[in-house]
């Protein structure tokens, strides 16, 4: 890596032209706003100042165990005392019991609520461990809460079932438990033996492509296998697909697949299920090597291995695109920072807007205490799930349904490039989460910045006949604070921000780049998607992001509001020549018990969490409205056998349920192997409570069908892939939230023609711009 350093005065302010012609109000209007400008004399830094310090009202609840908790919980479940009886995971086979991993517990709402509200104490910590039990005579997997932090006298290891409705607590039967390193490991004799004795088949069919192991310096192909690899925890299988290794390994699939049985502890009663490949199962070597010597399984395509044209770097082939050595517009924070932070407490102030920041290894990025100017709004805004679930007429794409928090997504959050993932001088945060008896930092993995909307929050002109064709113009500038962090899982780099407005709304947005997971291409799969390689077919997917957003509008008595557009036939005596005639009305009424539900029709819809109990001037009811935006869809697949009840979250828009301690989270993070008989069902959660003046959470689903397209090579472009929510006042306040704004311009024209000009003190400003400064951190690094 070379750093390149390049600061440059550059003195933001804007040249006059001194002839200008009669362009029109508009440009006369402008040139009189830059003529009547001030600007500081001073050349301050414009990106690099650090945003100014506040302190938060309360300690951090929500916070991630630390480093040291961490360390002191792994000792003591390996404690002689504790009776776990745990080998280190290094060493561990399957019939061994080791930690899988520790993570932080979340902390119960009936406890934060006095504390943060009130006098109450501080809430109790606690952690939670999965720990992989292959040494008990019935083995599986189970899930401990230890408590209270710090490690002391009075700390437990307690079973941790309490929040899961699947009928066994924290216990995931053993053949249902995460497919770690042992457990593949287990499966690898059984892999290289099947493919070994048929490596003349494969090295014939695949450009001399074989496999003896993961070890053996012989293999030249990768193998890969999806989830879910059980149905109910009784039995476990790997469907097995082979690849060309490389960094865009999803992007050179083989039309060849391993079929195995792995069911139980013991590796020698593993077996072979079969083959697939030209559309063909072979359900043994001898059937497979049969169809081989009669010349039945030539291959029509044969796959890259040169997997250039897969790389994200600059393609030149493509042509030239004129003037694009030029750095392209960036936002900067010209004016100085304009949020506060406490980092640490992870906590943040912006325009009215307060929240804190947290972050486990299993969800990621959390926000909590989300207020606006002084009143709460939402309790806990968190991403539950990223799933994706795909379609094909091979055992790889017809197999798989990804849940990522199987796969930790937390620990994905990988460093942010300044200038380019995130804008030049915006704030960078570390995140960390635990692995064994350690802390891993992902250096710079979120960034906070403020960003210009590029468009104004409102604008107004008021025609007249004067020269100026008004006699007032009003606008207002447009300005947001973006929470952003990309996670990348396997194939997939998930952006997820989290934008506060300037009016009093929130957005969620998540975004997906990466590697397609592609399948072999052939002619008559079409259906499933387009040949968008020499031999690759994109594979047709869902991607279903589902959120929580605990809502507290002013308190927890929250009601549901559900305004419908009808069309109407009404007449109306001063018409009386139309007699009936079609209008819309609103229907409005509130929704009654827990359910899961859509977005309706032409969004002829508005729904609306609201306090019943709190009116604003007007005797209107205090409210937040869910705005859909881009993209808002739910899982297409409502039965399958490889969704079929463990993803419930993920078949509606919307769903609407009381808070409870017990259901803090949608899904658990291992029950992807569990289709048929989850672990945490969510469809248990809507058991007939009233939602009417309750404790609400809104669960809510963004998303992509994923129509692959050759533009998805080299990866899929985050301008496409993208979905997004808006929550907006809704009579929450008495008027729009914009005239406290002093960034904002106002013109007026009185009698005389006399045009006045008011900046109301807020002027562009000069400033030095420096990029590349000497940090210590990739997010500060200029890269050559």
């Amino acid at each position: 890596m070379i750093r390149l350093v390049i600061t440059s005065l550059c003195v933001v302010t804007l040249s006059i032209c001194t002839a200008v012609p009669p362009l029109g109000y508009e440009r006369r209007v402008l040139r009189e706003i830059f003529d009547k400008r001030t600007t500081n004399s001073s050349a301050s830094s414009c990106t690099y100042d650090e945003a100014p310090t506040t302190t938060a009202p309360k300690a951090n609840v929500w916070a991630p165990i630390s480093a040291e908790d961490n360390l002191a919980v792994w000792n003591l479940l390996h404690e002689p005392a504790s009776g776990m009886n745990l080998t280190h995971p290094d060493d561990a086979v399957l019939t061994d019991n080791y930690v899988f991993w520790i993570d932080t517990l979340h902390t119960n709402k009936s406890d934060v609520l006095p504390y943060i509200d009130g006098s109450g104490s501080l809430p109790t910590k606690y952690a939670r461990a999965i720990i992989f039990e292959g040494g008990k005579a019935d083995p599986d997997s189970q899930e401990y809460m230890i408590g209270p932090l710090p490690v002391s006298a009075d700390t437990t290891i307690e079973k941790l079932d309490y929040m899961y409705n699947g009928g066994s607590g924290g216990s995931v039967p053993f053949n249902a438990r995460y497919f770690d390193g042992p457990k593949t490991s287990a499966t690898d004799p059984l892999v290289a033996s099947v493919m070994g004795n048929i490596s003349d088949v494969t090295a014939a069919l695949f450009q001399g492509g074989v496999y003896f192991g993961s070890l053996d310096e012989r293999t030249t192909l990768s193998p890969t296998s999806g989830t879910p690899q059980s149905f109910d925890g009784s039995q476990a299988f790997r469907n097995i697909m082979f690849r060309f290794p490389g960094p865009a390994t999803y992007m050179t699939p083989l039309d060849f697949f391993l079929l195995i049985d792995c069911t139980g502890t013991d590796a020698s009663l593993y077996s072979l299920k079969g083959f697939v490949t030209n559309e063909k199962f072979y359900a043994s070597i001898e059937e497979l090597r049969n169809a081989f010597d009669a010349g039945e399984l030539a291959q029509v395509y044969d796959q890259t291995q040169d997997a250039s044209w897969a790389f994200v770097d600059y393609k030149p082939e493509l042509g030239v695109r004129e003037l694009e050595e030029r750095l392209a517009p960036s936002t900067l924070e010209i004016g100085g920072k304009r949020y506060k932070l406490d980092k640490e407490n992870q906590y943040v102030e912006y325009m009215g807007w307060s929240f804190y920041i947290s972050f486990t290894r299993t969800l990621g990025v959390m926000l909590y205490d989300i207020k606006f100017k002084g009143e709460r709004i939402l309790y806990e805004l968190s991403m539950q799930e990223a799933t994706a679930q795909y379609g094909g007429n091979q055992p790889k794409a017809a197999n798989t349904v990804y849940h990522d928090t199987y796969y930790s997504l937390g620990t994905d959050a990988g460093p942010l490039v300044e200038g380019f993932d995130c804008p030049w001088g915006a704030t960078f945060w570390n995140l960390s989460y635990h692995s064994t008896n350690t802390t891993v930092t992902n250096e710079n993995s979120l960034c906070i910045f403020e960003a210009d909307m590029n468009f104004p929050l409102s604008r107004h002109r008021t025609a007249s006949s004067s020269s100026y064709g008004f006699s007032n113009l009003g606008t207002v500038k447009g300005a947001q604070l973006i929470v952003r962090n990309i996670a990348t899982i396997g194939n997939y780099d998930y952006m997820f921000d989290y934008a506060f407005h300037m009016d009093g709304s929130l957005e969620v947005a998540v975004r997906a780049s990466g590697y397609l997971q592609s399948s072999f291409y052939y002619p008559d799969q079409d259906k499933w998607g387009p040949r968008i390689q020499q031999a690759t077919q994109g594979s047709l997917h869902d991607h279903i992001l589902t959120f929580k957003a605990d809502f507290d509008i002013l308190d927890t008595i929250n009601s549901l509001q559900v305004s419908e557009l009808k069309a109407v036939p009404q007449s109306q005596p001063w018409f009386p020549e139309l007699g009936e005639f079609e209008q819309l009305e609103l229907d409005t009424s509130r929704m009654q018990t827990e359910q899961q539900f859509n977005w309706a029709p032409n969004n002829q819809a508005m729904y609306t969490l609201l306090n019943p109990n709190a009116t604003n001037a007007w005797g209107e009811p205090r409210g937040y409205r869910i705005v859909p935006g881009r993209s808002d869809i739910h899982l297409s697949t409502l039965n399958s056998p490889w969704s079929l009840k463990n993803s419930e979250f993920a078949k509606s828009h919307l769903a609407v349920t009381v808070q409870h301690d017990t259901e803090p989270y949608a899904n658990s993070v291992q029950n992807i192997n569990l289709p048929h008989a989850p672990q945490q069902d969510f469809s248990k959660f809507f058991d007939g409570e009233s939602v009417d003046g309750a404790d609400l959470v809104l669960w809510f689903n963004l998303g992509m069908h994923h129509f692959t397209r050759a533009e998805d090579v080299p990866v899929t472009l985050y301008t496409e892939a993208y979905s997004s929510i808006t929550f907006a006042p809704q009579n929450f306040f008495d008027r729009a939230q914009d005239g406290d704004l002093l960034n904002r311009r106002w013109i007026e024209v009185d009698e005389d023609d006399q045009l006045t000009f008011e900046a109301y003190g807020v002027a562009l400003p000069a400033c030095r711009v420096s990029f590349g400064e000497p940090v210590e951190h990739v997010g500060g690094v200029v890269e050559s």
